[in-house]
């Protein structure tokens, strides 16, 4: 009956149904309040027969209290409403507060179009006690663990935040002990028993509103799923450590299933294309895709006597609070370490046979001849691009499918990377070595600046390209400027702009997108919006210094000085080592940027095998097997070959996996380290101190900057002004066009060798990563100071003047 009476009504029903003790009462349903008049006299003969005297009055909104939206205090509650002219004027209001500011706000926020109202009516209940219960505990995410608020009086002082409650930490499966509180061991053991019947009962973690009155007796108010906890991992009976690491790629948005299938796929063909046994069974068996992101499991390692110790340096690249994290679990006994290693030596051994020779060969080839291994690793990038090719037309949706499944990765994950191997070894060598052979007579801030404006980047040269577009479309700025990102692309696909060469452009990069590791993710080729939106910001530059290119050639001019001045300074003190680093320095000005090229070489097979898909799931709405064609990607390969081949219909689980991704979509924080129990570890820490006004993060470029700053969550149709610093979740290559107008860069998450603040290295812009609620703490308009090199984030005003200083609206 959720329609007709809303969340909490239906979810009182529920609870009268269940056995439990609820205040009586009555519901006014959504009919008859949809046309804002209040059915007086049925109201108020289900009062006489309520029994009159004091009511409470509750909204019960067709959106609230669902498993992805609480509304919590969006709507407006009337406790002590005693009369009927009292009780017809609090209905009245609290039908209005449907429409109210903030609940038209969060249902935007939730992509809840439309919501209607019913009102729930019940008898007052005199607590001595009341308060709130969480059968899973809402800020660890631990399912072992039950948390109580508890005040005097109403709970709704706790649950407006206007009093400090007593807090219970309950162990599910332990009873209460007593302490000096509101509560005593009995009544906790009571909350915790009925937490538990309401847990089994709803079959997920709830939110229970509850009192106790003067003669003891328990009632309960309210249950509603825990909307805010992260899914948990697999159960595989025993406690497990999980690492995100989609966010070493630049990605926090969840992945599709296809998209982690075709991941698994890749990689099943790169093992046994280099003599890994049993690779095509589960080529990653450690990566396990929770709530869409990608997380390791990491349980082995942690518990490997061999291996833990030298987990703590290869985790430097997660940041600070990760590798924090992750050195915690190493103290819990529930990871205690054993011996042997969490691989088959015998796979290792013949992989490291199998490359070792290529990979050394490579390597000393790259750095004696930079210019030649270049030229070979972009005739590899092409030679594999040539050779991939699709199942010639026409084809079914079966033979699409097989040969996404069994050929798509065939070139690019076979012998056709090694040839880039090489030059990559050779690029990551001589740009960090010189770091440890500079120790003490170069700083950090200086390496970086030898770092910028590195040539050879596909990334970069994707981004100047772009800027080469906006200045072809500077005579037409007006037109530019006076359309949206949404109808520029209309245009463009109706041939009515002029041409500035989006068309080559496209045939060149049209493979790429943000998060573009997914390939349920459009492409460029697809949907052009988000770089209609970055040509528009560029035409926003008006200073001849903040031009693109002229800051990249600027930031080139830099690196070459800093080598010449390091050089010199080196002669003096340590010749030898000196000369070794100036010469890996000059060399990573020719090979460091081939970094990217790598995964540009995958990127034609994920756009090649999602035109395949979409093909195929074409053939598969017209068989009346899915909805729409891109319902595929909700499907994994075997599940869309069997869609094919056997006339399986998923349209039910394409819906509902459809429906948790866009959850997933708007959840703003994701565990960096995950117990299986669904505790984040990172909540773990205790609070270190902070300087007011300052977040601390993790250096990510050196410099500092002053500007206003731009949230932006998305990419796509994002809008930066020349000048300001951006402040985003995380950034992968689809971001980077933003960076060519930025002042700066603060990411909430991030790795020093990311996406992101490589780019902004080379950029010769500051980064500040892994600052912790960045875009919640930060916002748009305010001013605020980045420095890159000390990774810290000064908020130089506070949030209700940023919008006057800065014009728009934070």
């Amino acid at each position: 009956m959720l329609a007709m009476v809303g969340g909490k009504a239906a979810g009182l029903g529920e609870l009268v149904r269940a056995g439990e003790r609820v205040p009586d009462g009555f519901c006014l349903t959504v009919d008859a309040l949809a046309a804002g008049d209040i059915p007086e006299r049925e109201l108020l003969e289900a009062y006489r027969r309520l029994g009159g005297g004091r009511v409470a009055v509750r909204s019960s909104a067709t959106a609230e209290d669902l498993p992805g939206a609480s509304f919590a205090g969006q709507q407006d509650t009337f406790l002590n409403v005693d009369g009927e002219g009292p009780l017809v004027n609090a209905v009245r209001d609290c039908w209005k507060s449907l429409y109210s500011e903030r609940a038209v706000a969060y249902r935007a926020t939730a992509g809840i179009e439309d919501a209607a109202m019913a009102v729930v009516v019940q008898r007052m209940v005199d607590p001595v006690v009341a308060g709130v219960l969480f059968t899973a505990n809402p800020i660890t995410g631990c399912r072992t663990e039950m948390v109580v608020d508890a005040a005097p009086g109403l709970g709704t002082a706790i649950v407006d935040g206007t009093v400090v409650p007593d807090h219970y930490v309950l162990a599910h499966h332990s009873p209460a002990t007593a302490r000096n509180g509101w509560l005593d061991a009995h009544q906790l053991d009571q909350l915790r028993e009925a937490g538990a019947r309401l847990q089994r009962h709803f079959g997920a973690p709830q939110d229970i509103e509850w009192a106790i009155d003067a003669d003891g007796v328990l009632w309960l108010l309210q249950s509603r799923p825990v909307t805010t906890l992260f899914p948990l991992p697999p159960d595989t009976g025993e406690t497990r450590l999980y690492l995100e690491f989609g966010h070493i790629q630049g990605m926090l948005r969840p992945c599709t299933p296809m998209g982690v299938s075709l991941l698994k796929t890749g990689a099943a063909m790169w093992f046994h294309a280099h003599g890994v046994r049993d690779a095509l069974r589960d080529p990653l068996p450690r990566l396990t895709p929770i709530g869409g992101r990608l997380y390791f499991d990491l349980t082995d390692f942690v518990r490997s006597k061999f291996l833990r110790k030298r987990l703590r340096t290869s985790l430097e690249v997660y940041g600070p609070r990760v590798r924090a994290a992750v050195e915690r679990a190493m103290d819990d006994p529930r990871f205690t370490p054993r011996r042997g290693v969490p691989f088959r030596l015998g796979n290792t051994i013949r992989v490291t046979a199998k490359l070792t020779p290529s990979l050394l060969g490579g390597l000393v080839s790259s750095l004696a001849r930079p210019d030649a291994a270049r030229a070979r690793a972009y005739r590899a990038v092409a030679e594999i691009r040539h050779r991939t090719t699709p199942p010639p037309e026409p084809a079914t949706a079966l033979t699409r499918l097989t040969w996404v499944a069994e050929e798509s990765h065939g070139v690019v994950m076979g012998n056709g990377m090694l040839g880039l191997l090489g030059p990559l070894t050779a690029g990551i060598v001589s740009g960090t070595a010189p770091s440890a052979l500079l120790d003490g007579i170069a700083s950090p801030e200086e390496l970086d600046v030898v770092l910028g404006g590195m040539p050879f980047n596909v990334t970069t040269e994707m981004d100047l390209a772009l800027w080469r577009l906006a200045v072809n479309a500077a005579g037409h700025r007006e037109l530019f400027l006076g359309l949206s990102p949404d109808e520029l692309t209309a245009k463009y696909r109706a041939g009515e702009l002029p041409d500035i060469g989006m068309a080559g452009f496209l045939a060149q990069y049209g493979m790429r997108a943000a998060a573009e590791i997914d390939v349920g993710m459009p492409r460029w080729e697809e949907d052009p919006t988000p770089l209609w939106a970055t040509i528009a910001n560029y035409l926003r530059v008006d200073a001849p210094e903040q031009a693109p290119d002229r800051r990249f050639r600027q930031a080139a001019a830099k690196a070459e000085a800093m080598i010449e001045e390091l050089a010199r300074r080196t002669r003096r003190t340590r010749p030898v080592r000196g000369r070794v680093a100036v010469f890996l320095m000059r060399r990573s000005r020719r090979l460091t940027g081939l970094r990217e090229i790598g995964k540009f070489a995958w990127l034609p097979a994920l756009q090649l095998s999602r035109r395949q898909l979409l093909l195929a799931g074409e053939e598969l709405v017209a068989r009346g097997l899915l909805t729409r064609a891109d319902d595929v990607m909700f499907l994994d390969l075997q599940e869309a070959i069997s869609a094919a081949r056997d006339g399986t219909d998923y349209r039910d689980l394409v819906a509902t996996r459809r429906a948790e991704h866009e959850r997933e979509l708007r959840r703003p924080t994701v565990p960096g380290a995950l117990l299986s129990d669904g505790t984040d570890v990172e909540t773990l820490a205790p609070a270190g101190p902070a300087e007011d006004g300052v977040l601390t993060g993790m250096a990510g470029a050196a410099g500092r900057a002053t500007g206003r700053a731009r949230v932006i969550l998305d990419p796509a149709d994002a809008h930066i002004e020349p000048g300001e610093i951006l402040v985003a979740p995380t950034t992968d290559p689809g971001w980077t066009p933003l960076f060519l107008t930025t002042a700066g860069l603060v990411t909430e998450t991030g790795s020093p060798v990311a996406h992101g603040p490589t780019v902004a290295r080379e950029y010769g812009i500051p980064a500040v990563i892994c600052v912790r609620g960045a875009t919640r703490e930060i916002k748009t308009g305010q001013l605020i100071t980045i420095d890159g090199g000390a990774g810290t984030v000064r908020i130089d005003e506070p949030a209700d003047h940023s919008a006057a200083a800065s014009g728009r609206n934070p």
